[in-house]
């Protein structure tokens, strides 16, 4: 039970810092926003340091950098997929692909479920697929190279969700620093490297800053999930983000949620009750 709290509060972060990232990047070019976001995210995690510990270890240096590479390649990735839009369509695409893979890694290493988590796992998954299929009347359709974008974005979640998971559970916050620290320095070398590229507007700073804290603080809940619990239940449960998203966005930018949507969230609802009881 702890562990399925620590994963929604982990899917809540990570829905409002990717709907904040989205407007970021509709403001400014995607590394203006990533630039103010990835450094945010590594001063929470020092901030953190002191209270939750830290452990330099090998494996925590390795892990943590393998996650770093890959959070840099999501945060352009998935930023620029929502800039482009529409969110309510492509942050659940994302997350079925982000998904996958975790769920993957877990089953192999062994992770066993109940006869509840056998019915709320692939209902999870149903939950996601329904959460992005529905287009409805009025609603836009995205683009190949959104899609191509979301795919890529989702498929870059899942390796650091599983770098993080492979790091040694005696390491602390250590995996996180690391991994942030590398994200940042990928990410500042490319925002040099494509200076002329950037364009002159300015960057939403308070937005951009605000979704690198609740990516940070993401991160951390589903550290310490994964931890307490099955890698399995955790990344569905993480996966279920756009719920948070799609909400936002329709009550922000008052982008449509279909019927089909509206059914794949009370499918998530009944999945998460399942999985708490396996």
């Amino acid at each position: 039970m702890i562990a399925l709290l620590l994963a929604l509060g982990s899917s809540l972060a990570y829905g409002c810092a990717d709907f904040l990232g989205g407007l970021g990047a509709r403001k400014a070019h995607v590394l203006r926003t990533v630039i103010i976001a990835a450094p945010a995210s590594l001063a929470v995690e020092l901030l953190l340091w002191p209270f939750l510990g830290a452990s330099f270890s090998a494996g925590a240096l390795g892990w943590g950098a393998a996650s770093g590479i890959a959070s840099a390649a999501a945060f352009a990735l998935l930023y620029r997929t929502l800039a482009i839009g529409p969110m309510n369509v492509l942050s659940p695409v994302t997350a079925l692909v982000s998904a996958g893979l975790p769920v993957g890694v877990g089953l192999l290493q062994g992770e066993h479920l109940g006869a509840a988590g056998l019915v709320g796992l692939p209902l999870a998954l149903v939950a996601v697929i329904l959460v992005s299929a529905g287009h409805g009347a009025g609603s836009a359709r995205p683009s190949r190279s959104a899609l191509l974008s979301a795919f890529g974005a989702g498929g870059a979640i899942a390796l650091q969700l599983v770098f993080l998971h492979q790091a040694p559970s005696d390491s602390g916050v250590a995996p996180l620093i690391i991994g942030r620290a590398v994200s940042s320095a990928v990410i500042l070398a490319a925002a040099g490297l494509m200076y002329r590229r950037l364009g002159s507007e300015r960057p939403a700073y308070a937005m951009s800053t605000a979704a690198g804290v609740l990516d940070s603080m993401a991160n951390l809940l589903f550290l310490l999930a994964a931890r307490s619990g099955d890698l399995t239940v955790v990344a569905v449960i993480t996966a279920l983000y756009p719920a948070g998203t799609v909400l936002l966005a329709r009550s922000v930018l008052a982008e449509r949620i279909s019927r089909g949507q509206l059914v794949g969230l009370g499918t998530a609802a009944v999945a998460v009750s399942l999985l708490a009881l396996a």
